[in-house]
C-alpha cells in the first residue's frame, strides 16, 4: 500500500503542482514536439526517486516515466474541444492504473529504505495535495459543462477566489474527518452557504446558484471521500 501511495503523491505533484501551466499549453500546441512533455516525465521520475531513496528503484522509476510520457502522449493527440473533459479522465484513470501495476510488481522485490517521513505522513501528504490543486481541476473538469456565464464574472470577484476557498474547505473537512468531528462538516457547510449563497436570490441567478451548489456539493464530497480513504489506508498499514 505505502508503494502505491508514494507513486500516487509522486503523481499528484508531479501533474498538478510542478507542471506550469505554461508546459500545458506548450504540450497542447506542439504536441509531440514540445520538450515539455519529456521534460514533464522526467520530473515524475525524479520525484519516485526522492520519495524511495534507494537506487533499487531506478529501473520502475525510469518505467513509469516512459509510461507516463506514452499516456500523455496519447491524450495529446487524441483529445479535441469536444471530447476534452473524457480524455483526461481517461488519461488520469491510465496514470494510476498503471502505478498500481508498478506498486504491485514491485512488491513482489521490496527493498524501502527508512526515509525522514513516516508511512502515516504519506498517506496524510497524498491527501492533502490530492485536496488542493488536483481535486480544483477534478471538479473543474466535471461541472465545466454547466458553467453560467455571465456579466459579473471577472469583474466582482477576486482573482482565482473561488479555487483557493475550495481548497480551503476541503482540507479544513478533511481533518475534521479524519478527527472524527463529523459535526463540523455541517457547521462549515451552512457557513458557506450564509455567506456564498445569500446574495443570489435573482431568478436570473438560479443557474449561477445550481452551479455553486454542485461544485460545493462535490468539493465536500471529494474531501469527505479522502477522509475516509486515508482512515483506510491507515488501518490497512496498522498505523
Amino acid at each position: 500500500m505505502i508503494v502505491f501511495i508514494k507513486l500516487l503523491l509522486a503523481h499528484l505533484l508531479g501533474d498538478f503542482i510542478f507542471q506550469p501551466s505554461v508546459w500545458v499549453e506548450a504540450k497542447e500546441q506542439k504536441k509531440l514536439k514540445a520538450y515539455q512533455l519529456y521534460l514533464h516525465g522526467l520530473v515524475h521520475g525524479v520525484l519516485i526517486v526522492v520519495f524511495f531513496w534507494d537506487l533499487e528503484i531506478l529501473p520502475w522509476a525510469l518505467l513509469l516515466t516512459i509510461l507516463h510520457i506514452i499516456i500523455d502522449a496519447t491524450k495529446l493527440l487524441t483529445q479535441n474541444e469536444t471530447n476534452k473533459r473524457r480524455v483526461f479522465l481517461i488519461d488520469q484513470l491510465a496514470h494510476v492504473i498503471s502505478i498500481a501495476v508498478v506498486s504491485w510488481i514491485y512488491l513482489e522485490f521490496p527493498s524501502i529504505n527508512p526515509t525522514l517521513f513516516s508511512e502515516y505522513h504519506f498517506v496524510l501528504l497524498t491527501a492533502f495535495v490530492f485536496l488542493t490543486v488536483p481535486a480544483s481541476t477534478l471538479i473543474t473538469i466535471l461541472i465545466s459543462r454547466w458553467s453560467p456565464h455571465t456579466e459579473e464574472d471577472s469583474h466582482d470577484s477576486l482573482k482565482d477566489a473561488g479555487k483557493y476557498i475550495g481548497i480551503l474547505e476541503r482540507i479544513f473537512v478533511f481533518v475534521f474527518v479524519i478527527t472524527g468531528n463529523w459535526e463540523a462538516i455541517g457547521f462549515l457547510l451552512a457557513a458557506k452557504s450564509i455567506f456564498r449563497f445569500g446574495d443570489l436570490k435573482e431568478p436570473k441567478e438560479r443557474k449561477l446558484t445550481e452551479y455553486i451548489l454542485i461544485g460545493t456539493l462535490l468539493s465536500f464530497g471529494l474531501a469527505i471521500l479522502t477522509g475516509i480513504l486515508a482512515q483506510y489506508a491507515s488501518s490497512i498499514l496498522h498505523l
